[in-house]
């Protein structure tokens, strides 16, 4: 699977990276069909403390999926969009059994 990774308004770390890599990874256990995904880490304007954005766009062969989630941390942003992405994967696959 192909990952590109974006980071708006500020530079990842490579430990930020290899986290949020190792966790796009893991929706693999879910599927096999998984072309590619691209990641963005935003920085909200505001100073709220949950101005951390995680969006997520994988290529699927049944149509693009696609998660945002906002939160304190990038981890736990991307914590949250990779379980909507979980869910939108295994609906899916549910679709195509005809459950």
């Amino acid at each position: 699977m192909n990952i590109q990774i974006h980071s708006l308004k500020f530079d990842a770390d490579k430990k930020l990276l290899d986290f949020v890599s190792q966790k796009v990874n893991k929706l693999t256990q879910y599927t096999d069909d998984i072309v590619s995904a691209e990641v963005f880490l935003k920085l909200d304007n505001d100073e709220d403390r949950e101005n951390k954005i995680t969006e997520i766009k994988v290529e699927y062969p049944r149509g693009p999926l696609f998660a945002r989630k906002q939160s304190k941390t990038f981890e736990e942003a991307t914590d949250l969009v990779i379980e909507a992405l979980k869910k939108q994967i295994v609906k899916q696959k549910g679709k195509m059994r005809g459950e």
